[in-house]
């Protein structure tokens, strides 16, 4: 599993419909791409929920990294936000853990991100395995927030590049109860052709 992500921030003036109606007439293009888990498609909204910006910024869970790559090199459908926002930055996770949650048979409303520093390893002991502990930690956490009323889906990854662990979660209300969470979404569409083949629990 590989977890994906670029944000697209807009204007504070931007007209949010314009992205609304975008994934409306095509959010569907994906529902069927090979090596696909899921991906969400989340805006935040100026205002809304506590957010600064306007911005675009979906989600992706890879089965398959080569279908990934062939997504944003290939002419698999990354071109058309190259074409009308330019080429945006899009962040890579190596997948740790995912987990089904209760609502996940319902389309998730709203979403939730949390990114954290991996802290610098003090590893008295000298094992060097400091951040395994961490991980474990995190990965456990996520299998009791995964239990409660509402959750989608729940993943862990993490960025080997800056040392940060991601944690996101679908929620299929509107109300993402992630008291932690740095970044809060609303959804407008997930594909998900792939869900059924994401891991049920820890990846490494």
């Amino acid at each position: 599993m590989h977890a994906s992500q670029y944000e697209i921030t807009l204007p504070a003036d931007y007209d949010m419909q314009i992205i609304r109606t975008r994934v409306a007439v095509g959010g569907h293009v994906l529902d069927d791409r090979a090596g696909l888990g899921l991906k969400a498609y989340v805006i935040r909204e100026r205002g809304v929920t506590g957010s600064p910006v306007n911005q675009y910024a979906p989600f992706y869970l890879w089965n398959d990294t080569g279908q990934m790559a062939r997504f944003l090199l290939g002419g698999g459908g990354f071109q058309n936000i190259v074409r009308d926002f330019g080429r945006p930055t899009a962040r890579q996770w190596v997948g740790v853990a995912c987990f089904a949650g209760p609502g996940r048979a319902t389309a998730p409303a709203t979403a939730s991100r949390r990114l954290t520093p991996a802290p610098v390893d003090p590893d008295p002991e000298r094992t060097g395995l400091g951040l395994s502990a961490l991980v474990e930690r995190e990965t456990e956490q996520l299998r009791q927030l995964a239990r409660r009323d509402g959750v989608h889906t729940a993943a862990l990854a993490v960025d080997t590049h800056h040392w940060q662990l991601l944690r996101f979660v679908l929620w299929a209300d509107t109300s993402a109860r992630d008291d932690d969470a740095t970044e809060r979404y609303e959804v407008l569409h997930l594909s998900a052709p792939g869900l059924a083949d994401l891991p049920d629990g820890a990846v490494w």
